[in-house]
């Protein structure tokens, strides 16, 4: 007897079991933090003898004066008349030298910490109201002036003037928006911390995951300040050129109004 099949019929296949889902990336670790062996600030005051303080009186006067619109900021701009003065005090070294450090990722706010030596827990830290890359496109024009402004005090308060918790903050005139002033993260120990050797300069520190993501970059600026303090409502730091007179120029001035 002839085998007859069915020409459609096909044959038998093997049933594949089902693939797993592709496994998703691993994420990055952050950079492992370095162990924070910065020292605490001296707390020791300098002497001066009284003809060293009428002088520094004298040239404060000068340097308390920030170069910004007037009815931007609400304080007078320095006379053109005094532009060379403002200059010649800005190189000399009337007040006392501290070192100064602008950090942030490039999409985040920029935070400026003041530290009596690379190696010194900072002794102030302000939140900035500009962004990183914002504040490197003012810096690339030769010439920034950032004012942080806050109301008077009553007379009995003893409050300083670097422990005001909040600041209107104006860039070269402009209105930024508001600076704060907060205790030392984590995060800035550490960038402290790995600048620990560096005196002045400026690059970028590998991302950190947790905050910005395995390809975000923190960029930093770090230089000595020439520290003003005019009176107990006005203080100026100056950024002070290692090669004398080219580069950027940044001041930076605390006034309550």
């Amino acid at each position: 007897m002839a085998d007859h099949r069915n020409s459609d019929e096909s044959p038998s296949t093997t049933t594949q079991p089902p693939q797993p889902p592709p496994l998703s990336p691993l994420p990055v670790p952050a950079p492992p933090r370095q162990p924070v062996s910065l020292i605490q600030p001296s707390q020791k005051k300098r002497s001066h003898n009284s003809k060293t303080k009428v002088l520094r009186v004298f040239r404060s006067v000068f340097r308390s004066l920030p170069i910004i619109t007037p009815t931007a900021c609400k304080m007078p701009a320095l006379p053109v008349g005094l532009t060379d003065v403002h200059h010649h005090h800005r190189s000399s070294s009337s007040g006392h030298r501290v070192t100064g450090t602008l950090f942030g990722y490039r999409k985040g706010r920029v935070s400026f910490s003041m530290q009596e030596s690379p190696r010194c827990l900072p002794t102030l830290v302000v939140e900035l109201a500009m962004q990183t890359n914002a504040l490197q496109k003012e810096m690339a024009s030769g010439m920034v002036r950032i004012a942080l402004e806050c109301e008077k005090r009553q007379e009995k308060d003893k409050t300083r003037l670097v422990d005001e918790p909040l600041w209107t903050m104006f860039c070269n005139g402009k209105k930024a928006g508001y600076g704060v002033k907060r205790e030392a993260s984590d995060e800035d120990l550490n960038v402290m911390e790995i600048l620990k050797a560096v005196s002045m300069g400026a690059g970028v520190l590998p991302g950190n995951s947790e905050v910005e993501g395995p390809d975000g970059e923190l960029a930093y600026m770090r230089a000595h300040f020439d520290r003003v303090i005019g009176s107990k409502d006005s203080e100026t730091l100056y950024m002070l050129s290692p090669d004398g007179n080219t580069g950027p120029e940044l001041s930076i001035f605390f006034v309550r109004i």
